[in-house]
């Protein structure tokens, strides 16, 4: 299957043509502001299916809105109309085609192009009205205050916001791209105007404080909850405007005689992640909590895990190895500790349900008192 990509490298165009390359028999004919007319008509005649993303949204004279973006959909049309064939194409239209701006007029004209091109030869032809898209690879700097805001801040570059309360509406790069998949796949709707969904509505102010968290949780340790929804989605972009020089980061370690202690990540309500080590023959711990649990995972070593109830007076013991990944857990009201029963450093990955607190710790000292076996 051949497909052609105006625009192809854009910002959606990029990664349009990265997610097709992940598609067997597929080829891409990419067409960008490098190429020759003479390519598109040549393109058009071999496509089997068109997106249409080229276009102009900042050009030094406004006359090129028209030629780059109502001139090229019409030239483009045209061609498709030559073949004879019904080419499917999906448009990247804009909002502002809704409003009587230079951008917005060009925009609309050349919906208005494809609309006649369907309505003459017929053929599916869909036309995304998209928000503010972001996503990976999109140019900072330029038209997109999420690129421009994560560029700046990775980078301890300042960033200006005129409104804070600025509403803005967001659709997220890999959904605009399922969406055109689906398309692709024959999967889409009848509708000319589909949409992208989810769409996000936030405010300037509200991308920019979550996007200095996601900084700032490299020296707090504790994450915003980045696992779904717009969140998520900026974290991705975040974090794919960092220099290389920046894809690593140190976290505090804290030593004594026993081994080592690092905390690795904090959550605002899922506790928090951490590891230890422990030479042969420590032990940890010695303490019990009322309400705090902890998940703990031997990754090198050999251990026991030792448990007496505060009350009862109740003996448990458990022993574990890196060679066999087992999960033991805290309970409140047994005072616990754990003890490096190998020969070699014992490293152990720990879990707590709830961010350490200093001013209330719910940790109390008290050794366990090992039967002996």
């Amino acid at each position: 299957m051949k497909i052609l990509i105006t625009g192809a490298n854009g910002f959606v165009g990029k990664n349009l043509v990265a997610r097709l390359s992940e598609r067997k028999g597929v080829e891409v004919l990419a067409f960008t502001r490098e190429s020759a007319q003479e390519q598109l008509r040549q393109q058009v005649g071999e496509a089997d299916f068109i997106f249409h993303l080229a276009g102009i949204n900042r050009p030094s004279d406004p006359a090129e809105f028209i030629t780059g973006n109502a001139g090229l959909t019409q030239a483009l049309c045209d061609l498709v109309a030559q073949t004879g064939r019904q080419i499917p194409i999906v448009y990247a239209s804009s909002i502002q085609a809704e409003r009587d701006n230079p951008y917005g007029t060009s925009k609309r004209a050349a919906e208005e192009a494809l609309s006649a091109l369907a309505q003459s030869r017929g053929g599916r032809i869909y036309i995304f009205r998209l928000p503010n898209v972001f996503g990976k690879w999109c140019r900072p700097n330029y038209n997109s205050a999420v690129a421009t805001f994560c560029y700046n801040v990775c980078r301890d570059l300042p960033i200006q916001i005129n409104d804070p309360a600025a509403p803005l509406t967001l659709v997220y790069i890999d959904d605009v791209i399922d969406h055109f998949f689906h398309l692709l796949d024959g999967e889409g709707t009848d509708q000319l105007f589909p949409l992208v969904e989810p769409e996000y509505t936030t405010t300037v102010g509200e991308v920019a404080e979550l996007i200095q968290s996601f900084k700032d949780s490299r020296q707090t340790l504790i994450t915003e909850r980045v696992g779904t929804g717009l969140v998520r989605a900026l974290y991705a972009t975040y974090v794919s405007y960092l220099p290389p020089a920046t894809f690593s980061y140190t976290v505090p370690q804290y030593g004594d005689p026993r081994g080592v202690f690092v905390e690795m990540i904090k959550t605002p309500d899922c506790g928090q992640f951490s590891y230890f080590t422990a030479h042969p023959g420590i032990t940890r711990g010695g303490h019990y909590h009322h309400t705090k649990t902890e998940k703990f995972l031997v990754i090198k070593g050999e251990a026991r895990f030792g448990f007496r109830h505060i009350v009862t007076d109740e003996y448990y013991a458990i022993e574990t190895s890196g060679n066999k990944p087992e999960i033991v857990e805290t309970v409140p009201g047994w005072t616990h500790d754990i003890t490096n029963i190998g020969q070699e450093e014992m490293i152990v990955m720990l879990w707590a349900n709830e961010i350490f607190d200093r001013e209330h710790p719910d940790t109390y000292a008290r050794p366990v008192q090992h039967e002996k076996t």
